[in-house]
């Protein structure tokens, strides 16, 4: 396999770029060398953040905030500086509303709780509405509906078109003047949809309704402005950006991070504790009860620095042009059928699809056998599958490390597994 550039425009030096990934270079079932193609559920990590993390452990390590000794001080100011990248990394106003938490699934459920816990004007109770949509992954979902369990509220969602994207054409209908809180996905994990946040935002705005944004696919592969956003909530992980597991972040807005109340309460997120009652730091330090992920938080900051030196945009540019290629070489696989937009133009680099009546699972396997890796399943939005009359699907993800040679490696392996099937 090479990455011959095939002409195409936008794409990064990867021959340089994949010496970052030591993993890249593996070779698996005997003498096929690893095709990496599933990003989406989780990025590999550059060396770079490799030695970040063994630098913090061997050399810096200890509890953060309350200590006076050496090792509290620098593990501080690493974890405090990596909350100084993140904030940079995603404009945020200030580095105070930058929340770490330790997956994008713990963001958007601090949120629910948050909201239903909440006094008035935040409360969510039985006579207010939750929307979503029909594409979120269960992430995005399941909080939801705990939340309009526990407190009676009404949940509603956008539907899908045929063609992968949302159904905005009773978007007032859907958000309505007793809507709370509206909560959708930037990028769609199964179907690469690109969603029009600037619609929804408006429309939320228009009823006084809260928004919050899951960036989880969106803050790896191009630059991300909270503020553009017009967002009160942005939530994203940091593993699917070259950062470490462990590690996700929940932006809001000052006020509303100072208005509402905590989810976990414990060490750190207090100011003073009596046996009848406790006062609560500012955030946000409020909302990370307990010992922090201190060492993910600096990967993630080393995964950051990483990022900006290669660029966002270049990025973004990169995967555009892989994906474009890989939507052409795609389309004329017989019988595969791509779930979601075809055009390359406004979608993400996850690409969804199956293959004649083989089971995704068989597809998935038998191309591991040749090297390599997709993710196949409902990927974590079952109501997609479900919309569409699929059981599963294939998913071939792409990031900054991703080749066109990779894209024939994918197109020569499905042929495999067409023969294989006969």
């Amino acid at each position: 396999m090479t990455d011959a550039r095939q002409g195409l425009p936008g794409l990064l030096d990867t021959e340089a770029i994949r010496k970052d990934f030591p993993i890249l270079d593996r070779v698996i079932h005997g003498d096929k060398k690893l095709v990496y193609l599933d990003s989406a559920a989780s990025s590999q990590k550059p060396r770079q953040v490799i030695d970040a993390l063994s630098d913090y452990y061997e050399r810096h390590h200890a509890n953060v905030h309350r200590g006076i000794h050496v090792l509290a001080d620098e593990a501080t100011a690493l974890y405090e500086g990596a909350r100084d990248k993140v904030a940079a990394f995603i404009n945020a106003p200030s580095r105070d509303e930058v929340i770490f938490t330790k997956n994008a699934s713990e963001s958007l459920n601090l949120v629910a709780n948050m909201l239903g816990w909440a006094d008035e004007p935040y409360r969510v109770d039985r006579d207010t509405e939750i929307v979503i949509t029909e594409m979120e992954h269960h992430s995005n979902i399941v909080p939801w509906q705990l939340l309009a369990q526990r407190t009676g509220a009404k949940l509603k969602w956008f539907g899908l078109t045929d063609d992968g994207r949302l159904d905005l054409s009773n978007i007032e209908e859907v958000i309505t003047e007793k809507t709370k809180i509206v909560s959708f996905v930037l990028v769609s994990n199964i179907l690469g949809t690109v969603n029009p946040v600037e619609a929804i935002v408006r429309r939320a705005q228009e009823v006084g309704a809260l928004v919050l944004i899951d960036a989880s696919q969106a803050a790896p592969h191009a630059p991300l402005d909270v503020q553009a956003l017009q967002a009160d909530f942005v939530a994203f992980t940091g593993h699917k950006m070259c950062g470490p597991t462990g590690i996700g972040v929940l932006w809001g807005r000052q006020e509303l991070l100072e208005d509402l109340p905590p989810f976990l309460g414990g060490g750190e997120m207090i100011e003073t504790v009596s046996m009848h009652s406790s006062t609560y730091a500012p955030a946000p330090h409020k909302f990370e009860a307990g010992t922090p992920p201190i060492a993910q938080a600096v990967g993630l900051g080393a995964a950051v620095d990483y990022l900006n030196s290669i660029g966002m945009e270049k990025i973004a540019a990169h995967e555009h042009a892989i994906t474009e290629y890989a939507v052409k070489r795609l389309i004329e696989v017989p019988d595969l059928r791509i779930i979601g937009p075809v055009s390359a133009e406004d979608r993400g680099a996850a690409i969804s699809f199956t293959l004649g009546d083989i089971h995704p699972h068989d597809v998935g396997q038998v191309l591991d056998e040749q090297g390599i890796a997709v993710r196949v399943g409902h990927h974590c939005a079952r109501p997609v599958c479900l919309r569409y009359g699929i059981p599963a699907t294939t998913r071939a993800s792409f990031y900054l490390y991703s080749t066109p040679g990779e894209v024939d490696a994918l197109i020569d392996g499905l042929e495999h597994v067409r023969n294989f099937f006969g």
